[in-house]
């Protein structure tokens, strides 16, 4: 950890009352959550994973998704824990500084740290639940699970509506390449990273607009910017303050 930014980036911290946190992927790796575009990430490694993450493949390839329903089953990510960099934001909001958390994951683990679902916005969706494509019906993937491991490879939507069964695709309530951002998601996270004192970035390379885009938002209204990573950013250029190092051990330390 570099001591002396961690020290500047505290005391920054220390001294703000209102705080909007952007977390990445690299915030959840230590809970055993791989990133997607670190150097080791999933989608640097392989890119054509990469390409099989877009709306239009889930849409139009059964048989990626069945894979994909197939992954979810075994892999079992819900099994993870948050993290003490997940805790360490929790200390925030209840010190009453922090006015919004943007995540750019969909593991829910801020929530399940104990940070308010109401600060919260998985501005990326979350996977922790499943998603009608045609009639919007929503609700915990798990049940969409049990399904997959009775047997059905590519759960179709059970809703009845005027009597007639939806029918429709179910995808994990997550925002894919292709698919639109929630707008009411990102205006909220935007008003909010125009007004904060500071912008504390973790885990993130800040290379996915619009998203990355809070960064300079907030520099311009005159916030200062902390960046907390373990390799470089995008916008390291626009940091008052950039802290090296393993963030499980360098968040903790520098929230106090």
């Amino acid at each position: 950890m570099d001591t002396d930014n961690a020290l500047l980036a505290r005391d920054i911290l220390a001294h703000a009352t209102d705080i909007v946190a952007l977390t990445g992927a690299g915030i959840s790796t230590a809970s055993g959550i791989p990133d997607f575009r670190g150097p080791e990430g999933v989608w640097t490694k392989d890119p054509h994973a990469e390409m099989l993450s877009t709306y239009d493949t889930w849409v139009s390839q059964p048989d990626v998704r069945r894979a994909a329903w197939r992954s979810r089953v075994e892999r079992r990510i819900f099994d993870v824990a948050p993290n003490p960099g997940h805790h360490a934001l929790v200390t925030l909001e209840r010190r009453g500084t922090l006015d919004l958390l943007v995540t750019q994951n969909i593991d829910g683990l801020h929530q399940r740290a104990g940070n308010s679902a109401d600060l919260v916005v998985e501005i990326h969706g979350s996977a922790r639940d499943a998603v009608c494509l045609r009639c919007g019906d929503r609700g915990p993937i798990e049940a969409v699970l049990d399904r997959v491991r009775d047997g059905e490879e590519d759960p179709h939507c059970r809703r009845v509506i005027d009597g007639a069964l939806c029918g429709g695709l179910m995808k994990s309530a997550t925002i894919s390449f292709g698919q639109s951002l929630v707008a009411a998601d990102l205006e909220r996270a935007q008003r909010a990273a125009a007004r904060c004192e500071v912008l504390l970035a973790v885990g993130s390379t800040l290379s996915v607009y619009p998203v990355a885009g809070l960064v300079p938002l907030a520099h311009a209204q005159g916030a200062q910017i902390i960046i907390v990573n373990g390799s470089p950013t995008a916008l390291d250029d626009l940091a008052t303050v950039r802290v090296d190092g393993d963030i499980t051990e360098t968040l903790p330390f520098v929230v106090g």
